[in-house]
């Protein structure tokens, strides 16, 4: 799938201001074949980055992280976007050999891009980043534990020591990868999670502390609100409540960070950008918080 016309501008610019291209794995939850993947990685690919998507074969939305053997696949893909007679666990897109489905779980499919599929592309070298999404809806708080595409950010930075971004997008309502033309909430989610990428790539590496990831929710796009780049502001933000946590990193005047789902409840376009711990996939320390918060630097901003 090639970059949409509405998008070819913009993203010339990302890929004249971005960092290195880097090799960067993909997936999400939502099925490989779903618009919102396939969309950021058009924009990852417009921007200089050398991705590889290796998602599920169909929706597994909240099956968090469980990681099963693929099996063969007997019926069509998702929106049918691969054969019936595969008859194989895991396959590729005829045209782009970047573009992979595993017929297991969100863990598995980014578990075989890291280990096998990623690597084959990239003649045995590894990822360098793995991001997932955007997911079809957000990832707040108490859905966080559930979310395969957290699943999928957490395996990377855990198992396989890959630095993992999980990206969601509050406007839902899934679409099929060929959906034209294509929606203003698939491309203005796409621009954003490349932006927001390569601002952490831009700082060398580590990209981010070992056990860390990052958990970015962005608000819903609507028509005259949220329908423009301009128009959004990156919060740092923790993902559960932090009533009896020890301080947090101090930014915006305080030592208290707001939980992303204050972040989404506020009016405006603010997006939440929390830092994971991958041990169990609730906030991080202040100290990591900090490396976070050096890195994005003057990206960020404050809530009012």
């Amino acid at each position: 799938m090639h970059a949409k016309p509405a998008l070819v501008a913009l993203l010339s610019l990302l890929a004249a201001n971005t960092a290195q291209g880097i090799r960067i794995i993909q997936s999400n939850d939502d099925g490989w074949a779903e618009l919102y993947v396939r969309s950021f990685h058009d924009a990852l690919i417009a921007a200089g980055h050398d991705a590889v998507l290796s998602a599920p074969a169909d929706n597994m939305s909240g099956t968090s992280s469980l990681d099963i053997e693929p099996l063969p696949r007997r019926s069509a893909c998702q929106y049918s976007s691969c054969p019936s007679s595969s008859n194989a666990p895991i396959g590729r897109n005829t045209t782009s050999p970047r573009l992979n489905w595993v017929n297991s779980f969100p863990v598995t499919a980014m578990r075989y891009g890291i280990d096998t599929i990623g690597p084959q592309h990239w003649n045995g070298q590894a990822p360098e980043l793995a991001v997932s999404g955007p997911n079809v809806g957000s990832n707040l708080w108490l859905q966080v534990p559930f979310s395969g595409t957290v699943g999928t950010a957490v395996y990377a930075s855990k198992q396989a020591g890959i630095p993992g971004i999980a990206f969601s997008g509050t406007s839902g309502g899934t679409l099929a990868w060929n959906t034209s033309p294509l929606p203003l909430r698939s491309s203005l989610y796409a621009q954003l999670a490349t932006i927001f990428t390569n601002r952490i790539i831009e700082g060398g590496k580590p990209y981010l502390p070992n056990d860390v990831w990052l958990n970015v929710n962005f608000p819903e796009v609507e028509e005259g609100k949220c329908d423009s780049l301009q128009k959004f502001t990156w919060v740092l933000s923790r993902i559960n409540p932090g009533i009896v946590s020890k301080k947090d990193v101090m930014t915006c005047g305080t030592d208290r960070l707001p939980t992303e789902t204050d972040v989404a409840s506020e009016e405006g376009c603010f997006i939440s950008v929390s830092v994971g711990d991958s041990n169990d996939k609730t906030t991080v320390d202040a100290e990591r918080q900090k490396i976070v918060l050096d890195r994005l630097g003057g990206f960020l901003g404050c809530l009012p």
